[in-house]
């Protein structure tokens, strides 16, 4: 199994470019700007996988002080179907775990089956919660 290590800053291109392979960037959201946050905080982190010198599976995973949370999970179309995802959480879950988190959550859009099927087969279940936003970024100054 490939080595699953923390990122850096010199990994972001490669990182952005595996998140656009794997359809997981909005317009909204700055992936290079998010990146750099996690690598730069000291309660988040990026793991990373790669094939040589290619980077090829990646998770955003961080701690608020209450939960644990995973973002960005992304493999490679072309290595699917080989554990790395599942690695990736198990990777997250004990960088969480090894900073006191109790619990994980993670949002998934409601329309994306297959990622809501790979997070059930894994134990995650389906919450009572209702997810609220507000755009901090648009709105003007107070």
């Amino acid at each position: 199994m490939t080595a699953i290590l923390p990122l850096d800053h010199a990994d972001i291109p490669a990182l952005v470019a595996l998140w656009h392979d794997c359809d997981l960037i909005r317009p909204w959201n700055d992936p290079t700007a998010d990146a750099r946050l996690a690598i730069d905080g000291a309660t988040a982190t990026i793991l990373g996988a790669h094939e040589g010198d290619r980077l090829i599976a990646s998770v955003m995973t961080g701690f608020d002080g209450h939960r644990g949370w995973v973002y960005y999970l992304a493999v490679s179309p072309l290595h699917r179907r080989l554990g790395l995802g599942r690695s990736l959480m198990q990777a997250a879950e004990h960088w969480l775990r090894d900073r006191g988190a109790p619990k994980i959550q993670l949002m998934v859009r409601g329309d994306n089956l297959l990622a809501t099927g790979f997070y059930t087969a894994l134990g995650y279940a389906t919450q009572d919660v209702v997810t609220l936003g507000k755009r901090l970024d648009l709105e003007g100054p107070p």
